[in-house]
């Protein structure tokens, strides 16, 4: 039957339901237990006849005349119902199988019995519709096979998939455990603008609007961090906040424009202490979201319980391109990058980023098990804090795992006249055409001026490393929403 067609009959229901005063959308529904509820206490229930009453989408009917099952579905799991004419009623029973389809919400009432099959089953004794579905479930229809479509219609996928359902309790799951890990090193969690009248705190294009009541121009936060850096000025010692940014860029496979990062930053202390505590943090998510150290990902077996290496990031860029950072012009670094194959897109960039470009073709999908690349030009992280024995590096890291850039962490460069001069050095490339170069904040170089601590800053992809620990191959999967194009 063609969907138009289904949905008109299905109105006929609704309609007809109406007129006989049976509202199919009714104000408020009579619920005592849950479907897990229910089977959690099933022997009891039945033993003393307790009449219970549930809640539930059916998810399969099958009629044999006088005898009906079905199968009905709640947030908490899913139960057999018997629908039978000598319980119901003659007419009750008539009324809801006339009206009743696969998809349609509905409450009973009754008391709990095993089938001769062995299956517990509610024995229905009064019923009534509380939410008539006009559309069929999509197994009914043509199904929801289509990737695209799956994203796009989110609730259906969730619906018909268990699969997903799993996906995103592992996602809730990261995110539980690195609240509690964070609330119990007493650290304060926060809230921080989304809309900043200067996006900073991360090299990225971001998206702006128009603020009507001050006929200004505003963006969406690209990252919390020059706001959370401001509380460290104003007396709080560890701070952190799990939230939404939002970048201008390309969506892939592990990028999309919306999504939700963790940043933290603890005073008085540096990049060498954040790599014991980014250790610590994810053994901790590992083992409370899958209860063991090892996990397996895209055919490879990571070991987080190992020891973790630290490799400097000049070194990886030596062993697997024979490139040293320090022989090297931004012009020069650009047409060895062009010699490997390496495309880089802007025109106007650091010579950081054509060596990011290049370390991340060549060299980041070398690290498999838990790794920490250390000590970063300081152009590609101009908050960050320089080394004082290296000249242009600074203490920094990137956790990478699988090939995956999990997390990224630094020593916070607390001195506002440095800070200023790296600011001036990004304006300089905004001016020459790179959108993603970061811009002149007075206010946060004033916030400095009066006194930030030496402290230690992490930020971890919170859709990253959940998709990590789900398996998903994208973060797409991980998101419930991802941002979409468009059909028209």
């Amino acid at each position: 039957m063609a969907l138009q067609d289904i949905r008109k009959a299905r109105l006929e229901k609704r309609d007809t339901l109406y007129k006989k005063d049976n509202n199919p959308y009714p104000l408020s529904v009579n619920r005592t237990h849950t479907v897990q509820q229910v089977i959690d206490s099933f022997d009891k229930l039945a033993q003393s006849e307790t009449e219970v009453a549930l809640v539930g989408r059916v998810r399969s009917l099958r009629e044999h005349g006088a005898l009906s099952f079905g199968v009905i579905q709640d947030g908490t799991g899913s139960l057999q119902i018997a629908l039978k004419k000598d319980s119901m009623g003659q007419v009750l029973y008539k009324e809801i199988l006339e009206h009743l389809d696969i998809g349609d919400f509905i409450a009973v009432k009754g008391v709990m019995f095993v089938t001769n099959k062995g299956e517990q089953t509610v024995n229905v004794r009064a019923a009534s519709i509380i939410t008539k579905s006009v559309r069929p479930l999509p197994e009914k229809w043509h199904g929801l096979k289509n990737v695209e479509e799956r994203y796009r219609r989110r609730y259906l996928d969730l619906l018909m998939s268990q699969e997903v359902q799993d996906l995103m309790k592992v996602r809730q799951g990261v995110v539980r455990s690195i609240r509690d890990f964070y609330l119990e090193k007493g650290f304060n969690e926060v809230e921080t603008p989304i809309l900043q009248t200067i996006a900073g705190g991360a090299s990225a294009r971001p998206f702006t609007t128009h603020f009507n009541a001050f006929d200004m121009e505003i963006s969406l936060r690209i990252a919390p961090e020059l706001y959370l850096k401001r509380l460290l000025v104003g007396g709080y010692e560890k701070v952190f906040e799990i939230g939404r940014n939002f970048r201008n860029e390309g969506v892939d496979y592990s990028h999309n424009p919306e999504f939700t990062m963790l940043e933290s930053y603890e005073a008085y202390v540096d990049y060498k202490h954040g790599m014991k505590f980014t250790e610590q943090l994810i053994k901790f998510v590992v083992e409370n979201v899958l209860h063991s150290a090892k996990h397996t990902f895209e055919e490879k077996e990571i070991d987080f319980g190992a020891e973790w290496q630290r490799i400097e990031f000049n070194e990886m860029l030596m062993k697997y391109t024979d490139i040293d950072y320090n022989n090297y012009t931004a012009e020069s670094l650009r047409e060895k990058a062009e010699k490997l194959g390496v495309s880089i897109e802007k025109k106007v960039c650091s010579k950081a980023e054509v060596a990011d470009a290049i370390y991340k073709k060549y060299c980041r999908d070398k690290l498999v098990q838990p790794s920490f690349v250390i000590h970063h030009p300081q152009e590609m992280i101009p908050l960050a804090k320089p080394l004082p024995k290296t000249p242009g590096y600074i203490g920094s890291f990137q956790l990478v795992v699988g090939g995956w850039e999990i997390a990224k962490g630094y020593s916070e460069l607390n001195d506002p006249v440095l800070q200023e001069q790296m600011f001036v050095q990004q304006q300089e490339l905004k001016e020459k055409g790179d959108s993603e170069a970061q811009s002149m904040d007075t206010d946060f170089i004033e916030a400095l001026e009066y006194g930030m601590p030496p402290a230690f800053g992490l930020g971890i992809g919170v859709d990253r490393i959940a998709a990590f620990l789900a398996g998903a191959h994208a973060l797409r999967e991980i998101i419930l929403f991802p941002t979409m194009k468009p059909k028209e």
